[in-house]
């Protein structure tokens, strides 16, 4: 099972997934680690990625989804996946993939990232996430409360997929 905790920046999609991952016993990957350097040093300078500049991003992310699967791994994944489009990359197969999204109001995202001392994702980029944001609904993901604490969070997660621990 590939789980995508998706949102913009400051949602909690790293420590919901770092969460989720450690109570499971499942792996983690941030899709951080897939931007190339250059694309950081955009996001560094306050400048919006394009969707050229995402797409070996999302390639990249894919073919490690695409091998997850192939080789049976559990794996926690957290990435924005703001465009349905995005999305419909990293679907790889519906049967073994599940979408959560973290929602919540911009004004507690903006708290969030404004407390960040060295992430290259600066709080005047938040309001380029959320026009790029489409939003999923409840057929396409499982909708969590941003708000809500991250014991609540997993929890839900958990219940709403029906995974656990045990799950392989």
């Amino acid at each position: 099972m590939i789980v995508i905790i998706m949102g913009v920046a400051g949602s909690g999609k790293s420590t919901v997934a770092k969460v989720l991952a450690k109570h499971l016993c499942w792996q983690y990957k941030d899709a951080d680690s897939y931007h190339s350097p250059e694309n950081v040093a955009k996001m560094s300078s306050g400048i919006a990625l394009t969707d050229e500049d995402r797409m070996p991003w999302l390639e990249s992310m894919r073919k490690d989804i695409e091998q997850w699967i192939a080789t049976e791994q559990n794996m926690i994944l957290a990435c924005s996946a703001l465009k349905r489009s995005y999305r419909d990359i990293l679907m790889v197969d519906e049967t073994a993939q599940h979408f959560v999204y973290l929602k919540g109001p911009p004004q507690l995202f903006a708290a969030r990232l404004a407390r960040r001392k060295s992430h290259f994702m600066k709080q005047n980029m938040l309001n380029s996430q959320f026009e790029a944001l489409e939003e999923p609904d409840s057929s396409e993901a499982t909708i969590c409360d941003a708000r809500h604490s991250i014991k609540e969070i997993v929890l839900q997660i958990e219940q709403e997929i029906g995974i656990s621990p045990n799950t392989k």
